[in-house]
């Protein structure tokens, strides 16, 4: 896939559409431009999108205002802004003036003593609300307008810069996938959710990396415990050790009945660990004990979230039992032939 944008009349894209599978379908532009309102500017990406796009993303429940979603009406093209941009730029939820969108010229020359030519210059007016996604990088950077209004402005006519699209219900998102992509060959990338925000699952897995390796330091220290313990019930038992002697058992057999107690241990610690934490897990997703803000309706959902993967669960239960069957060797094997030279 090159270049930024295509053609809209594009026969394969005209099939996308037409997908069993696909249940919206939206024709997207979108680029950077700057925004200005009174004596305040910011960088902005203005996405212009169908009048289907709330059938897409359900836009209208996540509005703040009086208004509605609107996109044009006549001659008239409107703007929904994210709220902290409107902070930003001092806009308020419905203002009274237009906000002017200034955006770069794509061809052609111009004149240096005056640059004002150099860019595309339209404007918006408010539809009476604001959406607030509650992403910083959507609330604070974008402006949701009309495809025609995008268009016009980066000069896109004919063109689209994306398609998006809602699958039917019960769709397999993988599958689906593949089969566009077949469709499309090499020509166009297509891209789930999850790709589109590769940065940020990126980063999400890094830390779940880290955490796992952290704490399985902590685990390895807490393992000291084990070899503690262990090491004080083979010094208690020495008697019990010397008996076993008297009665025929060897040394091997007596150093496995050692390790199959620390062992136990470990197994044990493993399951009550596990199961607690899945018994914290359920509480938190059942009363979501640990809330993310002190006020509520900061965040998109309220309480930490939480998702159990049975990848997870054997990944830890593993950890734990192969760290602590090693931290039972040692001090059994140690223990054992003191026991025999004493």
């Amino acid at each position: 896939a090159k270049g930024k944008a295509m053609s809209a009349n594009d026969p394969l894209l005209l099939k996308v559409k037409k997908l069993p599978s696909v249940e919206v379908a939206t024709e997207c532009v979108e680029d950077q431009a700057l925004a200005i309102y009174h004596d305040k500017q910011a960088m902005v990406n203005v996405k212009g999108v169908e009048d289907n796009f709330d059938s897409l993303t359900h836009i209208s429940n996540i509005l703040y205002g009086d208004g509605d979603f609107r996109l044009h009406t006549a001659n008239l093209q409107y703007g929904v802004l994210g709220i902290r941009l409107a902070q930003d730029l001092g806009t308020g939820v419905a203002w009274p003036d237009y906000l002017h969108i200034y955006a770069p010229q794509r061809e052609g020359q111009y004149d240096a003593s005056d640059p004002t030519n150099a860019f595309v210059k339209d404007s918006l007016i408010s539809p009476g609300a604001l959406f607030q996604v509650k992403q910083l990088k959507y609330d604070k950077g974008y402006i949701i307008t009309s495809l025609e209004f995008a268009r016009r402005i980066f000069n896109r006519q004919g063109e689209i810069t994306s398609l998006e699209l809602r699958m039917k219900p019960g769709v397999d998102i993988d599958k689906a996938k593949d089969e566009i992509q077949t469709l499309l060959g090499d020509k166009y990338k297509v891209l789930d959710r999850y790709e589109q925000q590769a940065d940020t699952f990126n980063i999400m897995r890094i830390e779940k990396l880290f955490a796992y390796i952290f704490l399985t330091f902590i685990l390895m220290v807490a393992c000291f415990n084990i070899i503690g313990s262990l090491s004080m019930l083979i010094i208690d038992k020495k008697n019990d050790v010397i008996t076993l002697r008297n009665l025929g058992t060897t040394d091997s057999q007596i150093r496995r009945i050692f390790l199959f107690e620390g062992r136990m241990i470990s197994a044990a610690g493993a399951v009550i660990g596990i199961a607690l934490g899945l018994l914290l897990c359920w509480l938190q997703q059942t009363y979501g004990l640990v809330q993310l803000g002190d006020q509520a309706g900061n965040f998109v959902v309220n309480a930490y979230p939480i998702s159990v993967h049975p990848e997870d669960i054997i990944t830890i239960f593993l950890t734990v039992i192969l760290v602590g069957w090693l931290s039972v060797w040692y001090p059994v094997r140690y223990m054992s032939r003191k026991l025999t030279r004493d």
